[in-house]
């Protein structure tokens, strides 16, 4: 699927906004489902979560399950060109904190610290649920806020 991919001029990753709002929503449902449950299968569910972040922050959106399963819906139902495209850098860094609050959590969870494993999966679940309802990604604001500190530090 990655050659299907479209790219910049300059040569970098470019991705349908919607795609990001469909992984979210799968995010939303799995830590939602996580934190209802709780136990071994919540606990389950998180750590599915966090390969899923695995993948997506460290191979790249192009090999994430959840926006393959996108790209897949988008085909099946020719829900047609994208409305708009933004770079694949700003979600790919959301998807990094997700898998560090992830593991946080599961590192909590791990250590005997329930409440503080739940909370760290909670704060995930609540930012995924503002992009997947919203459109608003916090990870990506976050991004670009750094690039724009470090810019205008390094002048």
């Amino acid at each position: 699927m990655a050659q299907q991919l479209a790219h910049d001029e300059a040569g970098k990753l470019i991705i349908d906004v919607r795609g990001p709002r469909f992984s979210a929503a799968i995010t939303t449902t799995v830590l939602a489902a996580a934190i209802i449950v709780q136990g071994t299968v919540g606990t389950v569910l998180l750590a599915f979560q966090f390969v899923m972040f695995t993948i997506a922050a460290f191979a790249g959106l192009r090999w994430s399950p959840y926006g393959n399963l996108f790209r897949w819906v988008k085909r099946r139902f020719e829900l047609g060109p994208p409305p708009a495209t933004e770079p694949e850098a700003p979600p790919r860094f959301a998807q990094l904190m997700g898998f560090i609050f992830t593991a946080g959590g599961l590192l909590a969870l791990a250590a005997g610290a329930p409440g503080l494993g739940w909370v760290l999966a909670g704060i995930v679940l609540a930012l995924s649920g503002l992009l997947a309802f919203t459109g608003l990604c916090v990870g990506c604001e976050v991004y670009l806020l750094g690039k724009r500190l470090l810019g205008a530090a390094a002048r």
